[in-house]
């Protein structure tokens, strides 16, 4: 098996859209502004939401894990796409922008 690629939050300009793979209660505590929220089990009957975003698609989720496997089946269905590495977490810890419709955004 082939090695995930991955991008540091860091790396990812601020009007990037990235692909945010959490549950929902996830997603409404705090998400990067302008990400598109589509959970990893629905992953698979939604792909074709992605198609007008640019590849490779920034792939994330809190830590890593989840969005690692979304890069995964994707790459295995012929898209491109990388993990955003520490997922939320990393993105929040290194100060990048968060909203959430609840007030102050987290990472849950």
């Amino acid at each position: 098996m082939s090695e995930i690629p991955v991008i540091a939050p860091r790396e990812i300009p601020d009007d990037e859209v990235i692909v945010d793979v959490r549950e929902q209660n996830e997603w409404d505590a705090g998400h990067a502004p302008g990400a598109v929220h589509i959970p990893l089990g629905e992953l698979p009957g939604r792909v074709a939401e992605l198609a007008d975003i640019e590849e490779p698609w920034q792939i994330v989720c809190r830590s890593g894990n989840r969005s690692g496997r979304a890069v995964q089946w994707l790459e295995q269905q012929g898209y491109q796409a990388v993990n955003v590495e520490g997922g939320m977490k990393q993105w929040a810890a290194e100060g990048k922008a968060m909203t959430s419709d609840q007030g102050e955004p987290q990472v849950i």
